[in-house]
């Protein structure tokens, strides 16, 4: 297999999204960090890799996609060893878009709204799992690294026994501990910021 490259930051919650799908899929993938901080995303030449300077970007043997859920659905229809990850039945597949819907960034007075939007995704978990049924697919992994710096905020959860439940699952997943670093150093700025 030819390398694969991901350009990451591990803060951003789209480039989790990737990375976690390359670590559910198994397929290896080089990471390359591009430091937001430091704007190397406008270098001449990241621009020339992705003309958007934005992360993740995926580039497999020149094939370049920087979209975060179409790089986790390429990575699962390409490299997935059967269809569990990212299911071959229309139907089953079809629930993959309704819940990367869900809100994953927190804009000032949405609160209500996210809340909202965690209890449709508790509801999904009440009878299952999984947020799209008995196994593990790339909408647990998109769902999960989107929503972990939310949750390394601190948000209150006590409201939604199903999402505990889920997320202790989630512990067990590949890149659970690259993805929650991130997660975390995302969590801590927030919560800087909110103090000043």
């Amino acid at each position: 297999m030819s390398s694969i490259k991901l350009y990451y930051y591990p803060v951003s919650g789209p480039a989790r999204i990737a990375l976690m799908a390359a670590r559910l899929v198994g397929v290896p993938v080089q990471i390359e960090i591009v430091d937001l901080m430091k704007r190397e995303q406008f270098s001449e030449a990241y621009l020339k890799i992705n003309p958007q300077h934005c992360v993740p970007t995926l580039d497999d043997n020149g094939f370049i996609l920087s979209e975060s859920r179409a790089i986790a659905c390429y990575l699962a229809e390409k490299y997935g060893t059967d269809d569990t990850v990212y299911p071959k039945d229309p139907k089953k597949r079809a629930i993959h878009p309704i819940l990367f819907n869900i809100e994953t960034e927190i804009k000032e007075n949405l609160r209500d709204d996210f809340n909202s939007s965690l209890s449709i995704l508790d509801m999904y978990l009440m009878n299952s799992e999984w947020v799209a049924g008995e196994h593990v697919t790339i909408a647990d992994t998109t769902i999960f690294a989107s929503m972990s710096g939310i949750f390394a905020t601190g948000w209150d959860l006590s409201s939604f026994p199903n999402i505990q439940r889920w997320l202790k699952n989630c512990a067990n997943l590949p890149g659970y501990e690259e993805i929650t670093k991130g997660a975390k150093i995302y969590g801590d700025l927030v919560k800087k910021n909110m103090k000043q």
